[in-house]
Formats: structure tokens, sequence, C-alpha cells
């Protein structure tokens, strides 16, 4: 259900002074009116804040910050460090990865500078920690892999083990479970023989996991109540959360409800203590599945709608689609089949889009990688020759200063050379801006062709895999009705099933229609952009007029009709959601060898001063696919009077 701590474990680096570690809350805090801005003064923000950082965290981070403040104004990059991984370790708590990995590569560079190997391993191993939790997992195992080179010097057991657990999360989250399974025990096993409870219940809650992935439950709920007790006798309320989650986890897996609503109430109570909103999500997420299974609907609901609130408040998108999946199974165990159904889409469509965006930005990386290595080779080597020139400049100089008096000619010549060679230098400089610009081109073609790639699959998938499976589907279920005797009120039933059959269908070939037009292949951009405004004047949201002029029996290459196509489709689609206009006009003309396209409207019109400074996603890939037609882009707007917006290129 919730795998906390495998998304925080980060390692702690510890210059406790002597007595301090045993003192209680009280008497460190009597110790404040006293305190000097001194190392010790920095120990004492740092002990301070991890007695809180178990159920107060926002009064921990407050004591952190104390520490990380002092140590920069005395200079002391050991304390530094040390509120940096603190400080982290609660970020990652909350799910702020982005903040914490920012921090965490600081404290890298402060130990590479002061040249502290035992702390640059550590800080290695946090860094690489944040780039996990935003899978990034690349980095994340190039960071790994350097902190524990540096780990192996020390045979310190504690760090071992704590190495063996954050390993073990890496490889659950690279799904290498037998992996994980065995780096886990091997840490339980380390942190048994060093009686440290915290690192324990943080080692049993991530081996918990990598059990129940394995379908061993009775093992992973073995751990996970040991876990609980551990956390609940340590006072760590983030271990104790995240075993109510898990073990809630456990029933639902098992069909085992009885447990469930205990579990999920426990979870919540502390996280919203923690001010834990993702954990507050699962466990309300919980709840809606333990009442939809005592058929209380009207509780489910409730529960499910706020943790539906809380995904969007949040932005957590994974979380989205269990919830819009839970909604789904409720709606179906109160026989509305059409909110089931529309339900499960949009879990469905979440998911699809969730996997899109993983597969354009690797695909996107990769490409930008390639290009950049590429273009950089060739501007080296333009910068290779550079040198190499400036080089030959110097010692002609030195020459002529010799020979200056010899010969009119000779200085002559020496004049000419040079003027020759700043002219090269000019040309080469132009040629490196010219690659800069390739290179920045080429990145914007990769981008755009996986877009369309991934469109054109996915239109295909739709069309020919789901399409048909539900074709055959209607096609049963009619041979079917043909051999069976039903009720009227059955035969009604049957009758609804086949029309959302049908409507499933439907919104199915247009989802596919909408991301690869069969009229753009088989007959081009002029028949495909007809019917897209044909579809829009049915629907009775705008009135498009659209208009061609010298493009009959004219071939235009097939990118620049889909790139054209895709930008005509977002200015329609911007004026439907923003412009509040009543009609549009959209016309392409072709002449000679100059192609313009022209969409207007009769909207309320906008500054467009304001797209200099705040440029949302769909004008920014307007933009983007303006620039890789090497066209040109002109619009023209005012409050009241309506947007024209005219785009003109070379074919």
């Amino acid at each position: 259900m919730k795998k906390m701590l495998i998304s925080c474990l980060l390692l702690m680096n510890s210059f406790m002074l002597s007595g301090l570690e045993t003192m209680h809350r009280d008497s460190l805090i009597r110790l404040l009116p006293k305190v000097k801005e001194d190392t010790n003064g920095v120990q004492l923000y740092i002990n301070l804040g991890q007695l809180y950082e178990t159920n107060e965290p926002e009064v921990a981070k407050y004591y952190y910050r104390k520490a990380g403040t002092l140590s920069q104004k005395i200079k002391f990059p050991r304390g530094v460090i040390q509120y940096i991984n603190n400080y982290t370790y609660l970020l990652n708590m909350q799910g702020l990865y982005d903040s914490s990995l920012t921090l965490n590569l600081q404290g890298v560079e402060i130990a590479r500078e002061t040249k502290d190997s035992l702390n640059l391993a550590k800080t290695l191993f946090n860094a690489g920690t944040s780039y996990r939790c935003l899978e990034e997992y690349e980095n994340a195992v190039k960071y790994y892999e350097e902190g524990e080179k540096l780990f192996e010097k020390y045979g310190n057991e504690q760090i071992e083990a704590q190495c063996c657990d954050v390993l073990q999360v890496l490889y659950f989250d690279l799904k290498n479970y037998p992996e994980a399974i065995a780096l886990g025990e091997k840490a339980v096993s380390a942190s048994r023989r060093l009686n440290d409870s915290s690192l324990l219940g943080t080692a049993l809650n991530n081996l918990g996991i990598s059990y129940a992935s394995v379908d061993k439950f009775d093992r992973a709920t073995e751990v996970f109540s040991e876990a609980l007790i551990i956390g609940k006798n340590i006072g760590d309320k983030y271990i104790e959360a995240s075993q109510y989650l898990n073990l809630g986890d456990i029933s639902i897996k098992t069909l085992e409800y009885e447990y469930l609503r205990m579990y999920m109430d426990s979870a919540l109570i502390l996280a919203r203590e923690l001010n834990s909103s993702e954990t507050e999500l699962i466990a309300i997420k919980g709840l809606s599945i333990y009442y939809t299974y005592k058929r209380d609907y009207r509780r489910a609901e409730e529960y499910g709608k706020e943790a539906l609130m809380l995904s969007y408040r949040h932005d957590y998108k994974n979380q989205r689609v269990k919830v819009f999946t839970q909604l789904s199974n409720l709606a179906y165990a109160k026989q509305d089949m059409q909110l089931g159904e529309n339900y499960s889409n949009k879990s469905a469509m979440l998911e699809d889009s969730i996997l899109n965006e993983r597969i354009q930005k690797n695909t996107l990386e990769f490409e930008k990688k390639y290009a950049s290595e590429k273009k950089q080779h060739q501007i080296d080597h333009l910068e290779v020759e550079k040198l190499g020139q400036e080089l030959r400049i110097h010692h002609k100089d030195l020459w002529n200063n010799i020979l200056a008096g010899s010969s009119f000619t000779l200085l002559l010549v020496i004049l000419l050379s040079y003027r020759n060679y700043k002219q090269k230098q000019r040309i080469q400089q132009r040629r490196i801006v010219e690659l800069e610009t390739e290179k920045q081109l080429e990145a914007t073609e990769a981008v755009l062709k996986g877009e369309e790639q991934e469109r054109t699959r996915l239109a295909k998938d739709l069309h020919d895999g789901l399409g048909g499976m539900l074709s055959g589907i209607k096609y049963s279920f009619t041979t079917m009705k043909q051999n069976l005797i039903m009720t009227p009120e059955n035969q009604q039933a049957f009758e609804r099933s086949m029309d959302m059959l049908d409507s499933s269908m439907k919104e199915m070939r247009r989802v596919a229609h909408n991301m690869m037009p069969e009229a753009l292949v088989r007959f081009g951009l002029d028949t495909a952009l007809k019917d897209f405004c044909n579809d829009i004047n049915q629907s009775g949201g705008l009135k498009v007029n659209y208009q061609s002029f010298g493009l009959d029996g004219v071939t235009i290459d097939q990118t620049i009709s889909i790139t054209l196509y895709r930008i005509v489709q977002e200015l329609l689609n911007n004026t439907m959601k923003h412009a509040k206009a009543k009609s549009a006009i959209v016309q392409v003309t072709k002449s000679n060898n100059q192609l313009s396209v022209t969409v207007e409207d009769d909207g309320k019109g906008f500054d467009i001063g304001i797209l200099k400074v705040n440029t949302g996603i769909g004008w920014k890939n307007i933009q983007n696919r303006v620039e890789f037609l090497k066209g040109k882009l002109n619009i023209t707007s005012k409050a009241g009077e309506g947007t024209s917006v005219l785009i003109e290129l070379n074919t």
C-alpha cells in the first residue's frame, strides 16, 4: 500500500558530543539560552532536531535549519553536511524529492571540496536515493556505485547494513525482487547484531514490502508486525504509520478485510500529525475499500472522492490511477455500470498518459544526448582548428617583428595573411553558431517525431487491437442472444449493455482518429483539415469555415502535413477553450513554393504581450513546430477584436 520508508532512507553522519546523545529533550532545551556560535551550538540544534523528527517534523526542520545557518556563519562544512543529511530525510518523508535532491547535491560538492571521503560516501548515497525517488535510475546507480567504493575502505558494519538496505530498495524499484530480498535479509541480520532499533525498523519495513511483491504474505505480515512494535517502542511515527498501511495492503491482497478499518484509521491519524499528504490519501482510499466491502456505499463514496481531491491537490498521478480504479469498483458494486465504465476509462487513460510521459522523457533524453554529443564533437574539432590557427599567427607575428624593417613587401604579405586568418575565424565562428542552432533543431525534431510515432502506434493499437476485440465481443454477444431465452428485464439489460459496447467502440474510434486521422495519411492535409473542421461544426461548440486555395492535385510532404495539422488542431482547441468565439476561419493557401495557413476567430482576443513572459505548453508547442518547419509565425490580437494567426513557410 504505502512504501514510505522505501522512498526515504538516507545515511546520516554523526559527530555527537560526549554525553549529549542520551540527554533528555527538556535538558537540551534549557541549554538554548546559553548556546554559543560554535560547533557545540551546531550539534545542540542537530540533537534537538533528531529528538523531534519522528513525531513533530516541522519543529525538527526548524532546528535543522538553525544548525545549517550557524554552520555557514562559522564556516563549519561538516555541520552544513549534517544539516543537509538530516533535513533531506524529512523532505523525503514528506515527498519533496526535488528539494531533497538539490540539497543533497550541494552536500556532495561540499564533501568533495573538503576532501572528506566518509561524508562524501554518505552524501553520494543520499543523492543517489533522491535520484531513485525521482525514478532517474541511471543517475541513482552512478552515485550509489561511487559511494559504495568509498565505503568499502572503512569496514564499518553499521554503514554496511545501511548500504545493504539502500541497495535493497534500488533493486526493488528495478523489480529484481530476489536480489532485493537477499540484501534486505542481510541488512536485517546486521541491524540485529548492532542492536540498532531504528535501522532494524527501516530494514524490516523494506524487506516486508519485498516479500509482499513475491506473494510471501505470511513472511511480510511477520516482519511488518515486528517493525510496528519497534516503531511504537522508539516513538517513530513514520515507521508506525508505514506499517499500518503495509498491513492494510496485505489485508486487501489476501481479501481479509476485517482489520482493514483499524489499520487505515490508525494510519490516517498519524499521517495528519506528520503532515504526510500521500500517506493520508492512501489511508482514505483504504477506508473507501473497506466500506465498499461492508456495502456502506455512501461512506465508501465519500472517502473515495476525498482521496481523489487530495490526488489533484498534491498532483499524485500514480495514486489518482488507483483512486479511479477504486471508484470504478464502487460504481460497479452499486450496479451503476456507466459510471463504473467512466472511472475505469479515466484510470486507463491516466495510466497510459503517465507511461507515455515516461517513454517520451526517456526517448527525448536519449535523442538529445546523442545529438548533443555529435554536435559537441564537431564544435570541439572546430575549436582545435581555431586554436591551431591562433598558434600559427602567434609565430607569424614573432617573425614579423624580427623582419619588420627588411621589406615592405614582406609586411604586405603578413597583413594579407592576417586578414585571411580573421576572415577564416569569422567563418568558423558562424559555423559554430550554425551547429548550435542545428543541434537545437535536431532536438526539437526528435521530440516531434517521437510524439507522432507514439501517436501513430497508440492509434494503431487502439484501432487494430482494442477495436477488433470489441467487435469480436459484440459479435459473440449477438450470437449468444439468438441462442438464449431471456426475461424482459434481462432483455432490457442486455440491450443496454450492447448500447454501452457500441458507445465504447465509437469512443475508441474517436480517440484513435484524433491521435492520427486516417484522412491525413490517405488523402493528405487538405482533406484532413476539412474533415477536422466539419467535426467541430457538428459538435456545435464553434462554427468553423474552412477554405483552401491552390491545393488541388498538390502533394505536400507528410512531415509538413502532420505538423501543420497539429498546429491547426492546437489553435482551434485554444479558440474553443479560451476565446469564447462563435465562429472561426481556417484558410490554407499554396502559391508557387510558399504555403501559408491562417486561423482567425471573432472571440474576446487578448494582449499578445503576455506571450513573451508567460507562454503555456500549447503555445510553446506551436512555436516549436513552426521553428521545426523553418517557417514564420505572426499573431495579431486585441481585447474584444478576436485573434488572427498567420503561418508562412517555403516548401
